[in-house]
This record gives structure tokens, sequence and C-alpha cells, in this order.
């Protein structure tokens, strides 16, 4: 299935389905699609990313963010993406993908993101990412704040600290 009828489609869906809260997750349904495929018959690793893409696009509108995106002509962005591919995704199987927000520091959100079939997890990543407008990164703190949610941040779990700390090292390579 083209992908814009996919962006298409979650975003008329997002607008009547109930609002999730900060950290709450996202459950979108898909079936991979003879699109969706690549020379070895099972989905293509950069359609994984594209649906990741869906993925925050749920979490946007359906938290509230979207009418700040609207409002102040924001832009999300994605700065760096950790992939863990476990099983391939074969025709016409029928995928979830859970999406959600697991913490953020002084200028990332980092979201992860699970793509399975039935009860076997296919992908595991998670993406750190920002608003960006005319006047740069929106804080997530800010933006927490924002929407409802006056707590600090969920502590960054261990694991995606190690990758951000060891990303930031390649950004100096």
């Amino acid at each position: 299935m083209n992908l814009w009828f996919r962006v298409i489609r979650v975003i008329m869906l997002a607008l009547f389905r109930r609002r999730l809260g900060l950290l709450d997750e996202s459950r979108l349904d898909f079936r991979v699609w003879p699109t969706d495929l690549d020379i070895n018959i099972h989905m293509n690793n950069a359609r994984y990313l594209a649906l990741m893409d869906l993925g925050r696009l749920d979490l946007i509108v359906r938290t509230g963010m979207g009418r700040r995106v609207w409002r102040d002509k924001l832009q999300p962005v994605i700065g760096a993406a950790l992939v863990r591919y476990r099983r391939p995704l074969a025709p016409f199987k029928p995928i979830r993908l859970r999406s959600r927000l697991l913490a953020w520091d002084d200028k990332w959100l980092f979201i992860e993101h699970r793509l399975e079939s039935g009860d076997v997890l296919a992908c595991h990543a998670v993406v750190k990412g920002m608003l960006v407008g005319g006047a740069g990164g929106v804080p997530p703190g800010d933006l927490a704040r924002q929407l409802g949610f006056d707590q600090p941040s969920p502590p960054v779990p261990d694991w995606v600290s190690h990758w951000s700390e060891a990303e930031s090292l390649l950004a100096k390579a």
C-alpha cells in the first residue's frame, strides 16, 4: 500500500481516536503489502523506519502536540536511530506498531518503537528527535509542560543513555 495512503489513514483515524497522555503507548495495525518488500521478499529495512514515522505522527496528533506543530509551524525531526531487526516480515503478514515516548533530556525526545507480528518482536528501535521551528529546537521540558505534563522526565533507560553518548561521539568524528 502506498505510504501516502497510510499517512492519510493514520491522521484521519488519530483525529477520532481517544487522546493519549504524553507517556501513553500508541498502537497501529498494518499489513505487509507487496510494495513494502525488498529483493528477499520480506519487508524492506527502510519501510520499518517509514512505519515508525507513522507511529510518531499518531503520537503527535493524539497527545495534542499536533496543535503546537501546526500553530508554530514546527517540524518533527530525527537526529539518530538505533534499530534492531530481529525477524523478517513476510508478505501480507499483519503487524502491530507500538510507539511511546520513553523520556527526554534538555534537547531530545527519546521514542521507542516495537513492530510485532502476533507475539513475535520483529523490530525494536529507539529514535531521538525534536520539534524544530524558526528559533531552533523546542526544549522537551517546555513542550511537556505545554501539554499539561508537569512532572520531570521519566529516567532515561541506561541502554538509551549509552547509545546516545556513543552517537554523540560519532557525531564528532
